[in-house]
């Protein structure tokens, strides 16, 4: 049994908003869905077309998302109306499925004025092209470091969405209901979006002050002030890290005590937790970027790179060196 939705009013008589989504190779799903599926509830909310939407892509034919699922795609990268938002969909992998001829495309888009927004790493793609020169933008939190090593001109945020000017990015995943409902709101009322929430049984519309990780007394399961900020510390300073002796006197407390509030509740020690922040930042850039390895051991606070490759070795029981090679060998297939 189908059952109508509660009409809500909207005074809108012109033509329907285009969205063109662009389907880059290896797409997360949930992204897309999340954004086109939004669009469609709003329309079936107002009892009237309000969008409308193209699925386009490299070369035509069919893009296959991250989870193996293929989509027909209704033409290649073709052009635009002005009017248009384009709205790119990335995913795993997306140094690879950001080519030169998507580059090109939508370099000369956005030269036409056309919105363009990225879906959860597609701000990759956008940065590439320098459409995020100077602009505060997010991309996914497993992408950060990466991306601020590569493009210091972007202000990176670790918002679930920014919408700077005609340039508009997401971080991922449900970050893409969120930035539809501010749409909708921005273009139909709030009324409208709510009404649109209600339906995607979605509780907790986040804003663009929301940062997309959850905090860390959540993420660390532990509720103690100072241990959060000692970690928090920890996670700003990668590149120079800070001594235990500092970090503790910093939070009002001997490193003795710093040394048993970690133990207690981490089950290690402050100078361990610490190594492994910066080892895990460093496999992101050894995996996620071109820089050097001894580009990746000074971005991670080594001096040197023997004592890099030994800690990396001791930790992931292989080299920095052979982590690159992986990771090359994969992005070649």
């Amino acid at each position: 049994m189908s059952i109508e939705p509660q009409i809500v009013e909207v005074d809108h008589a012109g033509k329907p908003r285009r969205f063109v989504f662009v389907l880059m190779q290896n797409f997360t799903m949930l992204c897309f869905a999340s954004a086109v599926e939004s669009l469609r509830i709003a329309n079936r909310t107002a009892g009237k077309t309000l969008y409308s939407w193209k699925i386009i892509g490299e070369g035509g034919g069919d893009a296959v998302c991250s989870n193996g699922c293929a989509f027909r795609l209704e033409d290649d990268l073709c052009e635009l109306d002005r009017n248009d938002t384009v709205m790119l969909c990335g995913g795993i992998d997306v140094q690879k499925a950001t080519t030169k001829k998507t580059l090109n495309w939508l370099r000369r888009e956005a030269r036409r004025g056309v919105i363009v927004g990225g879906l959860c790493t597609a701000g990759y793609t956008m940065a590439k092209a320098g459409l995020l020169d100077g602009k505060k933008a997010t991309i996914h939190w497993e992408n950060q470091d990466s991306f601020a090593e590569e493009f210091e001109d972007v202000i990176l945020t670790k918002s679930v969405f920014v919408v700077d000017g005609n340039r508009i990015t997401t971080a991922g995943g449900t970050a893409s209901i969120d930035l539809m409902l501010k749409i909708i709101a921005d273009d139909h009322g709030e009324d409208l979006a709510n009404a649109v929430a209600d339906t995607l049984i979605y509780s907790a519309i986040r804003t663009d002050q929301d940062t997309q990780r959850l905090s860390i007394p959540t993420r660390i399961g532990v509720r103690h002030p100072k241990l959060s900020r000692v970690i928090q510390m920890m996670e700003t300073n990668i590149e120079e890290p800070i001594s235990p002796a500092t970090l503790a006197h910093d939070v009002g407390m001997s490193t003795r005590q710093l040394e048993r509030l970690f133990r207690r509740y981490l089950s290690r020690s402050p100078k361990r937790y610490y190594m492994e922040l910066r080892l895990q930042k460093a496999r992101n850039l050894l995996m996620q970027t071109d820089m050097t390895v001894i580009n990746v051991a000074l971005a991670c606070g080594f001096a040197s790179p023997s004592h890099f490759s030994k800690c990396y070795r001791s930790h992931y029981s292989t080299t920095p060196y052979r982590e690159r090679g992986t990771q090359a060998s994969r992005l070649s297939v």
